[in-house]
């Protein structure tokens, strides 16, 4: 389980405030926070025409995405796509209690790691927060 911070119980309060939705799955991810909600709460969260998205962007200045909460390790690959959205991978497989990418290409692998392994740094994290896994990417 992933530790807050002071920072992401702000981001958690707000959706609560914003939506009046609960969850306690918040990280941040290529300069965007992210939201890991129920199914059931993901139109709520959202609001109609988006208008709690874009209620909270203006708040944050920060892109604000909200997902589908992970069931646990079969979701994995949904739960990575829906992260790295717009970069289509390849493949998701776990081996070894390590979770490995397969990119497709190397501009997507390019794409996944970022400038000074910045996004790999960050989604690592939050494979490690969320399933206790590492994290590799081909």
């Amino acid at each position: 389980m992933a530790t807050l911070d002071m920072q992401l119980m702000r981001y958690i309060n707000l959706l609560d405030r914003a939506a009046n939705v609960k969850t306690n799955k918040c990280f941040v991810h290529n300069n965007a926070i992210f939201f890991a909600v129920s199914d059931k709460d993901i139109s709520r969260a959202i609001g109609p025409a988006a208008v709690n998205i874009r209620r909270m962007q203006e708040q944050l200045g920060k892109r604000v995405r909200i997902i589908k909460k992970s069931d646990g390790v079969e979701d994995i690959k949904r739960f990575i796509e829906d992260i790295v959205t717009p970069v289509k991978v390849k493949a998701v497989e776990i081996k070894d209690n390590c979770v490995i990418i397969t990119a497709g290409n190397s501009q997507n692998k390019a794409v996944l790691i970022g400038r000074n392994r910045r996004r790999y740094e960050e989604l690592k994290k939050v494979i490690q927060d969320y399933y206790n896994m590492d994290l590799k990417i081909v």
